[in-house]
């Protein structure tokens, strides 16, 4: 009978962690004038929502609120005396973070090291290796890792990986980096779009820099968080750098349920970044968000 039914919702953090944080939460029918408010709920608890009514569609609006993570909301359909379980994965509000745990340098793992040791990056003249890991505020840092964790996750038929032919860093941004690359690592990309690994894609909105011109540019095939490599060639050599981002066109609420109005930044904020490739693609990226 149309009334019995029921959602069990429970909250969980980007590491499986039942979240210290009060949300509130509204179901809504579709049709219906059936509807449910929770103004306050201790999100580390189990939530039921009774009488819910299950005719016309079952079909209710169900959105969270959360005090330190962003808004969610989906739409969810419930069967005739069903007790619908869901839980909910809360993406920490880049405003809200209080500290990010980073890993030491010695850590890292050595092809990383092995770059930075090398690079000569804008801002940061004259310092290298350890001096440059640790100059690098919190929103480079964790874009570096980001794309570092998600390069050497992008491997070609060759069994090496993205990261591989990365010889140098010239700019560390917060969603992207320039790199001074192997001129190899461009014919791998082309080639991999063979076997859908890759795309073309418009380079059209990456510039390039002094004494180069811009070339192809390719992103992978996820359904959130892509990696997009845009290539510029030297002028007068067949040498290469890339633009390597996390491309946004594919953020953060195609991976979860965030409410997508709520995420203003053009490009994506390193924090969400984090979030899609750790809990989207199962991509670890070494350090852990703190709200």
């Amino acid at each position: 009978m149309a009334g019995n039914e029921k959602f069990v919702f429970s909250f969980v953090d980007l590491y499986g962690d039942r979240p210290k944080e009060m949300v509130s939460v509204s179901v809504k029918h579709t049709v219906l004038t059936n509807r449910a408010n929770v103004p306050k709920h201790d999100a580390s608890k189990r939530l039921t929502i009774s009488s819910l009514d299950s005719s016309n569609g079952g079909r209710y609006l169900v959105q969270v609120f959360p005090v330190r993570y962003r808004p969610e909301g989906l739409f969810l359909r419930i069967k005739e005396d069903e007790s619908l379980q869901y839980s909910f994965t809360l993406v920490p509000d880049p405003d809200k973070v209080t500290r990010v745990d980073f890993p030491p340098y010695a850590d890292l793992g050595a092809d990383l090291k092995g770059v930075l040791d090398k690079s000569d990056v804008e801002g940061n003249p004259g310092q290298t290796g350890e001096a440059l890991y640790q100059a690098l505020d919190d929103i480079r840092k964790a874009g570096l890792l980001n794309l570092y964790a998600k390069m050497k996750a992008t491997r070609f038929g060759n069994g090496r990986d993205s990261f591989s032919y990365v010889a140098s860093l010239r700019r560390v941004r917060g969603e992207r980096f320039f790199a001074d690359v192997d001129k190899a690592l461009r014919d791998e990309v082309k080639n991999s779009q063979h076997t859908n690994l890759f795309e073309e894609v418009s380079a059209a909105l990456h510039n390039p820099p002094p004494g180069y011109v811009r070339d192809d540019s390719f992103k992978t095939f996820d359904a959130a968080g892509n990696l997009q490599l845009s290539f510029f060639r030297k002028e007068d050599a067949l040498e290469f750098i890339i633009d390597a981002d996390i491309d946004r066109s594919r953020g953060l609420e195609h991976a979860f349920d965030v409410i997508s109005h709520t995420i203003t930044n053009k490009d994506t904020h390193p924090y969400d970044a984090h979030a899609i490739l750790l809990r989207s693609q199962e991509i670890d990226t070494g350090y852990r968000i703190i709200v």
